[in-house]
């Protein structure tokens, strides 16, 4: 993984003293709140419904255990013993002191780590495949240009104060795994007619209010040209994204007022006057950043290893966890393994300072020292020999990191709704853990097959509802906690917005709702057939009609409540 040198580390310790100068005006009264606001955001601090938030960057979601060993030292002394992983590559301590801050900033920058950029109007920490240099399929390893991005962008004088925040991600295989369609702007790794290197890039796509997908504004990028392009692009937007209105802020609704085709006129203009400039990039710095992100030590291992095809013949339990949690790699002998944080009574994301502190024991023995953190708000650990599985398991099991549900119904992906977020109209964590009560039996969960539940406790859409195959979202109707439930999401190269069914639900109703969802799937579905391939293939109109067990009213004026 990367490490930092001199300059970066200089940079992070000035902006660290930087901002404990501001925190101590803001104590003492020399700053009022609108002044100190934009100053703490841009250093990850939020002021949530009960207490400071504050969100700590993992950019493209790679951490080594020893940082891993701090995020838990600094969630044992700072906050309550629990942090939070949210979906876009960040940990969130949701019982922060804001005084305090500036010594975690402090001991963050010990190990190369910081908040900055984790939130404010700027280009935001950069995300990427939680499989990045592992995957099978993969073109080329997104983590390179990830990084060069990351260095480019951080404190960029142009960009730090955008008409809205920009979020920006990296896909190194046609899967997309990195869900570039949904974020401001996504670079997917191609190659052209010729086998050169470089990124169809992808625009204006994202979720909250009104969601959209990115649409491809150029091609073919080759890679020397991935920052003056990137300048280009985002000075179309800087100057044209509008400022008067909050929620007409964002890339997304530029582009859908400019058309994909006017917008990319504009940047290809402006691209003119930066393109073989002083940022384009060389032979000599990639392979710079290149070097820090090569293979580890691999043995030379078969593909079949007797020890794990023997414990997973004979112990049903650890099959099952395999099926799920364990993802093929492009290293014979070795694949990558998943740490649920979806126990069940536990919320989606959350892990104990206990828990933090194992996950890293457990990348010491098993992992070459390495993480990752997933947009599904789980742990990767990316790199386990088959014959080490077993082990790995039961360590895992032990620490409650081995839940075998991943890409199943109750591997949930939650916002912390209304019980954190000043923002939220409804409570994301209670339903949760009911939809996750209503689903217990592994049985049947693995007979439901692949299916991605997703839930938001407002319009900003922080747990994707919108992608999820299930979504469901939080809306306040006449001072009551309410749930729309959307069908038909999706991520990835088939990516899809869903649609909402119908009128919204009471909270206590909305698991029965969900099952009577998944019973008509089961009902429904060929062999074989996974849930979001069966709504496709019938429509999200026969799915709405179980759910409701009835005829339900109109409810466009519900709609037009929620989203206008």
């Amino acid at each position: 993984m990367y490490t930092y040198n001199d300059t970066d580390r200089l940079l992070v310790a000035e902006r660290v003293a930087q901002y404990r100068d501001q925190t101590r005006r803001y104590l003492a009264g020399e700053l009022s709140e609108d002044q100190f606001r934009p100053l703490r955001l841009q250093n990850g601090l939020y002021y949530q419904r009960h207490n400071p938030m504050l969100r700590i960057a993992i950019p493209y979601g790679q951490v080594s255990a020893r940082q891993m060993r701090l995020l838990a030292r600094i969630t044992r002394t700072y906050d309550r013993g629990v942090g939070h992983f949210s979906t876009r590559h960040n940990l969130q301590l949701n019982w922060v002191r804001t005084d305090q801050v500036p010594d975690i900033l402090a001991e963050l920058a010990k190990l190369d780590m910081h908040a900055i950029q984790s939130s404010g109007s700027c280009i935001r920490v950069v995300t990427t495949d939680p499989l990045a240099g592992v995957a099978p399929d993969e073109v080329a390893d997104p983590r390179p240009w990830s990084e060069v991005f990351r260095q480019w962008s951080t404190l960029h004088p142009e960009f730090v104060a955008l008409p809205r925040k920009f979020k920006v991600a990296f896909a190194g295989g046609p899967d997309d795994a990195a869900s570039v369609r949904t974020h401001d702007l996504g670079f997917e790794l191609v190659r052209d007619g010729q086998g050169q290197l470089g990124f169809r890039v992808w625009a204006g796509g994202g979720l909250g209010r009104t969601p959209i997908l990115g649409q491809v504004v150029r091609e073919f990028l080759p890679w020397r040209d991935l920052l003056t392009y990137a300048e280009a692009l985002l000075r179309v937007y800087n100057l044209n994204g509008r400022r008067d209105n909050l929620y007409k802020s964002r890339i997304k609704i530029l582009v859908q007022s400019l058309g994909i085709d006017e917008m990319a006129r504009q940047v290809e203009a402006e691209w003119r006057h930066l393109q073989g400039g002083p940022q384009t990039l060389t032979d000599a710095e990639v392979e710079r950043i290149a070097a820090h992100f090569a293979p580890p030590d691999y043995e030379l291992l078969p593909q079949l290893d007797s020890r794990f095809e023997f414990s997973r013949r004979f112990d049903k339990e650890f099959a099952a966890w395999v099926k799920t949690n364990a993802h093929a790699h492009r290293q014979p002998g070795y694949v990558a393994v998943t740490l649920s944080l979806k126990a069940p009574g536990r919320a989606p994301g959350d892990a104990t300072a206990e828990q933090l502190d194992i996950a890293a024991d457990l990348a010491e023995r098993f992992a070459f020292g390495e993480l990752r953190t997933a947009q599904t708000q789980n742990l990767i650990l990316p790199d386990v020999r088959k014959r080490d599985l077993y082990n790995l398991w039961q360590e895992a099991k032990k620490a409650g990191l081995a839940t075998p549900s991943v890409g199943l119904l109750t591997d949930i992906v939650s916002c912390p709704g209304g019980d954190f977020c000043g923002l939220a109209n409804a409570r994301s964590l209670p339903l949760a853990a009911a939809v996750q009560a209503r689903f217990a039996d592994r049985a049947a969960l693995a007979d439901i097959g692949e299916l991605r539940l997703n839930i938001s406790g407002c319009v900003n859409a922080c747990g994707h509802h919108h992608v999820g195959a299930i979504g469901i979202l939080g809306v306040d109707k006449n001072g009551e906690e309410r749930y729309q439930i959307t069908l038909g999401g999706a991520i990835g190269s088939q990516a899809a917005i869903g649609s909402i069914i119908g009128p919204s639900f009471p909270a206590a109703e909305v698991p029965a709702a969900v099952e009577r969802i998944v019973e008509h799937y089961r009902a429904c579905r060929r062999p074989k057939e996974r849930f979001i391939d069966t709504i496709r293939r019938i429509g999200a109109k026969s799915f709405a009609s179980a759910a409701y067990a009835k005829d339900f009213p109109d409810f466009e004026n519900e709609r037009e409540a929620v989203n206008g």
